[in-house]
């Protein structure tokens, strides 16, 4: 059964003065999709998040979330940023139960949702403890447990990874797998690391330097759990290579 568009992008321009950053991009991201989006460094990856939360106003072109109009007032979206967004003077539990009491949830919810995903990343022992007392990987988990704790129809990820070494990018990608695969979430996740768009997407798109347009829309076909050294995930590693390198 063909999955219903969760997302659309028609058109989307945007431009800061006379410098063109993103160039006529349209998509769509059906409901409960990975979609990775990747491109070089510099490209507009960004904006086009941006773009979409309302952080920027965009110049032409339109996006639609369920058939309407972008609003974060109106539709459930989560936004994980590159850089650490913990709150230093709140301990894991009340940083993971942060969102859903800025959404005024019962406290029985606020705290079943919390131990939920608390438990589904590992972070229950660590409850007690202050950001400053965990390492970069525990971070990240707080915040993800943070974003998931919500239950979001959509959830927006720019280079959440990029700071950690590759043994504990995986070990935090295999955790973001297992639950978006429970959650039924929707995902747009933004990289410019190749072997990550391949290990998570379902669909990669993959941007021009700027100004940016979508130089190639692939499908994933790879079964999850992926083997980076299987002779298919090594192929579409290098044509995402390919299309990026000769811009």
């Amino acid at each position: 059964m063909e999955r219903p568009v969760k997302v659309k992008v028609d058109h989307l321009t945007k431009r800061f003065g006379d410098l063109l950053v993103l160039d006529d991009v349209s998509f769509q991201v059906k409901k409960g999709e990975f979609l990775c989006i990747v491109g070089p460094t510099g490209c507009g990856k960004t904006t086009f998040l941006n773009s979409l939360t309302g952080l920027y106003d965009i110049t032409a072109g339109s996006i639609s979330i369920d058939g309407e109009p972008a609003d974060l007032k109106k539709h459930s979206v989560a936004y994980i940023f590159q850089e650490y967004s913990t709150m230093p003077w709140l301990t894991v539990e009340q940083n993971v139960q942060f969102g859903l009491s800025i959404k005024r949830e019962k406290p029985g919810t606020v705290r079943r949702q919390a131990e939920k995903y608390m438990e589904m990343v590992g972070l229950t022992p660590f409850r007690g403890y202050y950001p400053d007392q965990l390492s970069a990987s525990m971070l990240q988990r707080v915040v993800i447990a943070r974003a998931f704790a919500t239950e979001p129809e959509l959830l927006l990820m720019d280079e959440p990874y990029g700071q950690l070494d590759t043994e504990l990018r995986y070990k935090l990608e295999n955790e973001l797998l297992g639950l978006w695969k429970q959650s039924g979430t929707t995902v747009i996740f933004i990289t410019h690391n190749i072997e990550e768009a391949v290990y998570l997407g379902e669909r990669i798109l993959v941007l021009s330097n700027k100004p940016t347009s979508i130089k190639r829309e692939l499908e994933n076909p790879l079964p999850l759990p992926r083997d980076i050294a299987a002779p298919g995930f090594i192929a579409l590693r290098q044509q995402v290579t390919d299309l990026i390198k000769w811009w």
